[in-house]
């Protein structure tokens, strides 16, 4: 626990940290990669160059801040954290990293504002919040290895299928190089994959897109144009290679009740949706399967989605192009509003709704998700980056 006088110096110096916190992380990431530089392959450059981690990274250090002695009203917030830590794989001593860094941002921005008390507050206020996640994640890291077929750290696993879903989506089925078992994990979660490009370390998330017990772990890659890593899986990576994973992680999961499930997704977001659908198909729950793509040549996994619609009649799929050819046939054509969604669900709000796909996609969502009354606990999403672009 803090002592009074440090929880009274953080609230004091929120007014100051606030309109500056963009300007902190800015200054953060540079000084934490230049002297740093073992550390550049935990983040991903391009959400760095967009500038969506340092941003995420900036709210989050001052709701931190302002909540410093309400630290329960952060819970969620920490879980999400935990997850991304431990599938990056995170380790204890590289919080002394990130703390240092961070610390030298603040003085170096704020200037004599960031007087000696003030730095050694924050230093004392981050140590709480390293030990929370530190022991949090040892916890997260701990389970995950005892389960049937869990590990930790990296396991190497082998390419015993590559599969064309889309003209851009491909899928890897990947089984253990050891022959051992694969652990159950839920439902929409990912796994980090771990390679080496050029010479340089990377790795990169990807959402398992099938259900858990198949006896292998499926990614669906979309090849982005500037893509490093999805770039190297398409073009490089074959059937019979192999590839370094960490184990299943991520809070985006399926919840297991009665409840209508509404899965509404665009573009590359199918692959946790396909995830949950393989998963809750036979279950008898009223399940729509709502896709949004640009044409029938982006559509992935649609003859798996139909397959599934004609063994089970509680599986309602809908899909809406935004630029179909001659040749489409899809339910709807634009882009989705709350009239078009409103019009295929249940008349009630008490339902589990997922929404994923790109950011001005996943706007419209959740815009629709809360114009038709979801409770707030009951609509799911991940999001890359500050809940105030999202909300924009």
């Amino acid at each position: 626990m803090l002592d009074q006088n440090t929880v009274e110096i953080i609230k004091a110096t929120i007014p100051a940290v606030q309109p500056r916190a963009d300007e902190i992380t800015a200054c953060f990431y540079p000084l934490m990669f230049a002297q740093y530089p073992e550390v550049i392959p935990y983040f991903n450059q391009t959400h760095q160059a967009k500038g969506a981690q340092p941003k995420a990274l900036a709210n989050a250090v001052v709701a931190y801040a302002a909540n410093i002695d309400s630290l329960g009203n952060l819970s969620d917030a920490v879980t999400r954290i935990v997850q991304k830590h431990c599938a990056l794989g995170i380790l204890p001593e590289q919080y002394a990293i990130v703390g240092s860094c961070l610390l030298q941002a603040i003085k170096q921005v704020l200037g004599d504002a960031a007087s000696d008390e003030v730095i050694d507050a924050w230093g004392k206020a981050y140590q709480q919040l390293a030990d929370i996640l530190i022991e949090a994640e040892e916890a997260v890291y701990a389970a995950s290895a005892r389960q049937p077929g869990g590990w930790r750290g990296e396991r190497e696993f082998r390419v015993v299928r590559k599969q064309a879903e889309s003209a851009v989506i491909s899928s890897f089925y990947l089984e253990p190089a050891d022959g051992g078992a694969i652990p159950e994990f839920s439902p929409g979660q990912y796994i980090t994959v771990l390679t080496e490009i050029a010479g340089e370390p990377v790795r990169r998330n990807y959402s398992l897109s099938d259900a858990p017990g198949t006896g292998y772990l499926r990614i669906s890659v979309k090849k982005e144009p500037e893509g490093v890593v999805s770039s190297f899986l398409h073009d490089q990576i074959n059937e019979g290679d192999s590839l370094s994973l960490r184990a299943p992680f991520g809070e985006f999961t399926l919840r297991e009740n009665s409840k209508p499930l509404v899965l509404l997704t665009g573009g590359v977001g199918i692959t946790p949706a396909m995830s949950m659908l393989n998963a809750a198909a036979s279950s008898g729950r009223e399940i729509h399967f709502i896709h949004a793509a640009l044409n029938s040549q982006a559509h992935a996994f649609k003859a798996d989605v139909d397959q599934l619609a004609q063994q089970h009649s509680n599986v309602q799929p809908f899909y809406i192009y935004n630029q179909p050819t001659d040749d489409c046939q899809p339910h709807a054509r634009g882009l989705i509003d709350a009239q078009m969604i409103s019009a295929l669900l249940p008349q009630t709000s008490d339902i589990e709704f997922y929404l994923l796909g790109p950011k001005p996609f996943m706007q419209a969502a959740l815009k629709i998700a809360r114009s038709l009354g979801v409770p707030e606990c009951q609509t799911h999403f991940e999001f890359f980056g500050p809940m105030e672009a999202l909300e924009a």
